[in-house]
């Protein structure tokens, strides 16, 4: 395998203290933000908070202020508006209000937008409608998901480590998780259900390079026996450094190619791709690391699998 560092002694262990500053930081706001997707007070994308999104391609350019301006007019002065640039692609976003189920606002406003912008004529590419409860209502399945998921790694890595390291794999996992929803909600990045979904591919991401690390440290305890476990820690990840190095460098570089490249419906998505291969990278080297050897302290007792 291609090596970009070879036979580093970093101490990532004599750094934990700074790290879990760092990631307890990151995850307080990470909550924040959680509560407030829950209550739908973040920005959320119309299929979580309920609304209207069209997207209209036009012939001509169209001055976006224009746009908004006959929206206003017509009572919907909370519109997102979103251009793609040289596609004359306009993206509409009208957010649902309320409790109870709305009527859906779609064939009004683009009737209204034919007749203000008769000399600019467009065709609709695609609607999508829904209405606040089903918005609630994914919300609350976003959260199960989220919640049997990290069962399922606590379950799995239980079974093929311990239970300790199934437990450090899942904070470090909702780590990643927390500090995505975090950073999103302080930006003001709308959160739909891509999302959701990208939150779910990096704990899966996160999870797959925190398996690699506890497979060294198991293999260390069992050929250095006089060790402590931090030492064993610090030699087990300077040695899957170049591989996390690499994997994470190759990963971050699709995602980042889908992110100048996906179009606007994927940009969120490939964003928090993005942010998340960092976050999970640095999380299954400072974050799960660091609790298995403040739970299970210096002892270096074997590890069963």
């Amino acid at each position: 395998m291609m090596e970009l560092v070879k036979n580093t002694k970093i101490d990532f262990m004599g750094l934990k203290k700074y790290a879990f500053a760092f990631s307890a930081a990151l995850t307080i706001l990470g909550l924040v933000g959680t509560v407030q997707v829950y209550r739908g007070k973040a920005n959320l994308g119309i299929d979580l908070a309920g609304g209207t999104s069209m997207q209209l391609k036009f012939q001509k350019p169209v001055a976006m202020d224009e746009v908004r301006a006959i929206l206003s007019k017509a009572g919907h002065a909370e519109a997102t508006l979103q251009g793609v640039p040289g596609e004359n692609i306009l993206l509409i976003k009208l957010r649902a209000h309320g409790k109870a189920e709305e009527k859906m606002v779609a064939e009004p406003v683009i009737n209204l937008l034919r007749q203000s912008l008769a000399g600019n004529p467009f065709v609709v590419e695609s609607v999508s409608e829904i209405g606040p409860a089903i918005g609630h209502k994914l919300r609350q399945d976003a959260a199960l998901a989220l919640l049997v998921s990290a069962l399922a790694i606590i379950v799995y890595l239980a079974w093929r480590f311990e239970f300790k390291f199934g437990v450090a794999a899942a904070i470090a996992t909702f780590h990643d998780i927390f500090a995505m929803v975090g950073i999103f909600f302080l930006l003001g990045i709308e959160k739909d259900l891509l999302f959701i979904t990208a939150l779910l591919t990096i704990g899966g991401y996160s999870l797959t390079d925190t398996v690699v690390v506890f497979d060294r440290i198991r293999e260390n305890i069992r050929l250095r026996k006089r060790a402590t476990f931090s030492e064993t820690i610090n030699l087990s990840v300077n040695e899957v450094l170049s591989r996390t190095i690499v994997t994470s460098l190759t990963v971050f570089l699709a995602t980042i190619s889908l992110l100048l490249f996906g179009g606007i419906v994927l940009h969120n998505f490939a964003l928090a791709l993005a942010i998340g291969i960092l976050i999970g990278t640095y999380s299954s080297i400072f974050v799960a690391s660091p609790v298995i050897a403040m739970w299970r302290g210096e002892k270096m007792t074997e590890v069963k699998g």
